[in-house]
């Protein structure tokens, strides 16, 4: 058995702006609850019944009883919504977090993610997001490098930035590559245009047409790309597109290309 608190006393006019209160659009959920709280309340209803109805905790029901009971409905209706605080993130703190995520590693993971080390460390994972923001640390993030062992490489690179940065008069800088396994593809019906209220659309399904590679020179000065697709990647195939470079590169200018040690080349 719950015990049956003392029927709180409203008048008409009280009663009739609890009930408007608790109609009204406008009315914050919270305050509206509330007005239900004291209209209940004053049908002599017991706390935890209006617990039930209410969705309300026992100790909110209470101590909005109190604040009607002292202040009225403009205690109600003025009520104050208790604020997080916001822990000062501290020097110490910061060190903290900064010293377990670039020093250490998590036992069962790979890297460190906010709700682990805001866990391991016993604080907010906001606070480890503002850290981690402010020095942009990035965990999940990998990038990888190479070390070369070429006695020249250092003069070598300063070969190829020197022909980037600052080409030779009368000649011409190309980037050459190629992208082999190129897979030719092509939609079983013809793709849609694109139409007012409606995107592009293609089919899901294709039709392969084996592999192709790609031979490109890219002129870093005007981001122009020579190109040719080329069924095979052989020696053969880049004599070929260096042919169509001749063709295409203005007879007075000379040639510098950049490319790798690829046997092809």
């Amino acid at each position: 058995m719950f015990d049956r608190a003392s029927a709180l006393a409203i008048d008409e006019v009280q009663k009739r702006q609890l009930e408007s209160l608790a109609r009204a659009g406008t009315t914050p959920q919270k305050t509206a609850r509330k007005c239900q709280v004291i209209l209940l309340a004053s049908q002599g209803l017991s706390n935890h019944s209006i617990a039930q109805q209410t969705g309300l905790s026992r100790p909110t029901i209470l101590s909005t009883r109190a604040v009607f009971t002292e202040r009225g409905i403009e205690g109600i209706r003025k009520s104050k919504t208790r604020k997080r605080s916001r822990r000062a993130l501290t020097p110490e703190v910061e060190q903290k977090i900064l010293d377990t995520t670039l020093k250490t590693r998590p036992a069962n993971a790979t890297h460190w993610s906010v709700r682990v080390l805001a866990s391991k460390l016993g604080v907010s994972r906001m606070l480890v997001q503002r850290v981690w923001q402010r020095y942009d640390i990035q965990p999940h993030r990998v990038e990888k490098f190479k070390i070369s062992n070429d006695p020249k490489f250092e003069d070598k690179v300063r070969d190829v930035v020197g022909l980037y940065l600052d080409p030779p008069d009368r000649a011409l800088v190309l980037c050459v590559d190629e992208k082999s396994q190129i897979q030719a593809l092509d939609r079983t019906a013809p793709i849609l245009p694109l139409r007012p209220g409606l995107p592009e659309r293609q089919t899901h399904d294709y039709k392969r047409h084996g592999t192709t590679t790609l031979f490109a020179a890219f002129n870093i000065l005007n981001g122009k790309v020579i190109g040719s697709c080329l069924p095979r990647h052989r020696g053969k195939e880049f004599i070929k597109f260096l042919n169509q470079l001749e063709k295409e590169v203005p007879a007075n200018l000379d040639v510098h290309l950049i490319l790798d040690k690829y046997s092809t080349h």
